[in-house]
């Protein structure tokens, strides 16, 4: 079973108000409904559909009269003309990448809210770039607006990060197409049973197995990045009922190595041990 285990200068001022608006909202905003959260997500990727179709009296309603987006604390009527102008380039030289959002992390008060996000670039040749977004709103007549955003490029290390996370979440789901291509072609790994395994078997093993996932999580994570080698280390729990319906809450510490290839990381190994009660 595969075990789940610009410049320099700008870049350094977008990643530090990142940070910032990041730790300053968990402090002031207290913690979201999951319908508040639902809501909040919905207006971002309303705000994403209104800039690609071009909808400016949509951008109007969505953007805050004293809206200022960083770095360059670029104004409302800037920003729109800025993402209507984009609109009409790509009606006649269609954008050759898509960009979605994920990763969604969302804090609120009644009127004022935080919205994190990852954003994931694929390019015509099925390779994958990462950037976040941190978008900071208000509500005002009863309806909510952006009155601030920040975003930039991942580094490799929070990179690695959104991908062991998204390692999770493939594993219940049995993702295969996942797999086949975060795993690379010489994978290999040993589980926590001490089995070793490669790609196709690891693959094959997960696909096969009749055990069902209820919850599964990483903690303890450390990254350290040394070119195009990573190590990540943590703590993977796990909770479930195994192919012969028995419950189970397993704790193993794991290790992973991914490789960075082509421009683009993949798992290069990864090795489990069970952390005993």
């Amino acid at each position: 079973m595969v075990n789940r285990h610009a410049q320099e200068d700008l870049m350094k001022t977008i990643v530090g108000m990142t940070v910032f608006l990041m730790a300053w909202s968990s402090a002031v905003f207290g913690q979201c409904s999951d319908a508040d959260k639902k809501a909040l997500e919905a207006f971002d990727k309303a705000w994403t559909a209104a800039g690609a179709n071009g909808d400016k009296a949509a951008l109007t309603a969505i953007y805050a009269d004293d809206y200022a987006g960083f770095p360059s604390l670029q104004a409302k009527g800037p920003t729109i003309e800025a993402t209507m102008a984009t609109f009409e380039r790509n009606k006649t030289n269609p954008p050759t990448t898509t960009t979605t959002g994920d990763r969604y992390i969302i804090n609120c008060s009644p009127v004022s809210a935080t919205v994190t996000h990852r954003n994931v670039t694929v390019g015509a040749n099925g390779n994958t770039t990462y950037s976040r977004s941190v978008h900071i709103l208000e509500k005002r007549g009863g309806k909510w607006q952006v009155v601030s955003n920040v975003g930039n490029a991942l580094d490799d290390n929070a990179t690695i990060w959104y991908l062991e996370q998204d390692w999770n979440d493939a594993l219940p789901k049995r993702d295969k197409a996942w797999f086949e291509k975060y795993l690379a072609a010489d994978f290999s790994g040993v589980d926590d049973t001490g089995k070793p395994f490669n790609k196709a078997g690891g693959i094959a093993d997960l696909m096969n197995d009749k055990g069902t996932v209820e919850s599964n999580e990483t903690s303890d994570m450390n990254i350290r990045v040394d070119g195009n080698t990573a190590i990540v280390t943590g703590i993977y729990r796990t909770k479930g009922k195994d192919d012969k319906g028995v419950a189970y809450d397993r704790r193993a510490r794991f290790t992973d190595t991914w490789i960075k290839r082509d421009g683009r990381w993949q798992a290069w190994t990864t090795q489990g041990t069970i952390i005993k009660p």
